[in-house]
């Protein structure tokens, strides 16, 4: 048996290649469960590995895709059966492991949840890393006492995929959400995922002086990092909490201690990748019941293998709106 796959290869130069190529079954790495792959999606550390690899890609020839759902086709695990919908994000698929940039995949059973009632497989796809990191920011900021009656919630990188989930999650579960973006063409779409208002980029983008300003938000679901996150620690109100999930800003933070010791603001750390399984399917639940379905497909960009090489240069530039969904089968 064959299937189609987007391998990345590295030449004598150093420099990587991707190709949608046919491969033989026997090419699968090692794992207790096969997946026939319905759906996959673009994340920005797929943009990492289709591209120099970030550091993330050790060996090559390689597939990416840190996600993926589809159907069992064989398992040598009992929690698993043929014809079972399944989803998989983290572990370091796509990364060491071998990804969902294929039509088949084989992986570790440990890494897999089922799929939860209520969601499709390309829906699921749909949310994916960037929707379940979303979904555990929010999930974070309500364990540390965040309610819609404290006040307006930010979320930077809005129109990105961590954003987009994040807003229309939020909006759906009754916060004021504030969405923060550098391009005024996406206003629309975000007040239609949900955002009650628009914060352009350079309002939160620029380091003050000043440790604390007012008292604005009652909480943030951060995918920047860097100034915009020292920035927006000054402006937590009072005991509220920022949930760091990116750094698409930088890596460095340019910040005090002062939010933190005068206002108790909270910086919660968001890790998608080693969740533990009781914790991911609370997640996916959560996804199932909270993310509304309508909002959900407006964000979607359909695609297939062949136009994933362009798709992970727009992903690192921060041209991508919303999620792509990718068929293999395209």
């Amino acid at each position: 048996m064959t299937f189609r796959a987007l391998v990345v290869e590295k030449d004598a130069d150093g420099k990587t290649h991707a190709a949608v190529q046919t491969l033989a079954d026997d090419r699968l790495p090692e794992g207790d469960v096969t997946v026939a792959v319905e759906y996959s999606t673009v994340n920005y550390k797929d943009g990492l590995c289709l591209g120099s690899g970030g550091g993330l890609v050790r060996n090559y020839p390689h597939v990416p895709g840190i996600d993926l759902a589809g159907s069992v086709i064989a398992s040598d695990d009992p929690r698993y059966n043929p014809g079972d919908k399944v989803v998989l994000t983290g572990w370091r698929v796509g990364e060491a492991h071998w990804g969902g940039y294929a039509e088949r995949a084989r992986v570790k059973a440990d890494w897999l949840v089922p799929l939860p009632a209520g969601l499709t497989t390309e829906q699921a796809m749909a949310v994916g890393t960037a929707g379940f990191t979303a979904m555990l920011a929010v999930m974070a900021l309500e364990d540390h006492g965040l309610n819609p009656d404290q006040g307006e919630v930010l979320v930077t990188g809005a129109a990105g995929g961590v954003g987009s989930v994040a807003t229309a999650i939020l909006a759906n579960l009754g916060y004021a959400v504030a969405a923060v973006t550098g391009r005024a063409d996406q206003a629309q779409y975000l007040h239609g995922l949900g955002a009650a208002r628009i914060v352009a980029r350079e309002e939160v983008a620029e380091t003050v002086k000043r440790p604390l300003e007012a008292e604005t938000w009652a909480g943030c679901v951060d995918a920047v990092g860097g100034t915009m996150l020292a920035r927006v620690l000054g402006q937590i109100k009072y005991g509220g909490s920022v949930a760091a999930v990116g750094l698409a800003g930088g890596a460095g933070l340019p910040a005090t201690v002062i939010p933190f010791l005068l206002r108790g603001v909270n910086l919660l750390g968001i890790d998608s990748v080693m969740q533990p399984y009781a914790n991911r399917l609370r997640a996916w639940e959560r996804i199932a019941r909270d993310l509304p379905m309508d909002k959900l497909a407006a964000m979607v960009t359909p695609a297939g293998l062949d136009d994933l090489p362009k798709l992970g240069q727009d992903i690192l530039a921060g041209q991508v709106r919303g999620r792509i969904v990718v068929d293999p089968r395209r």
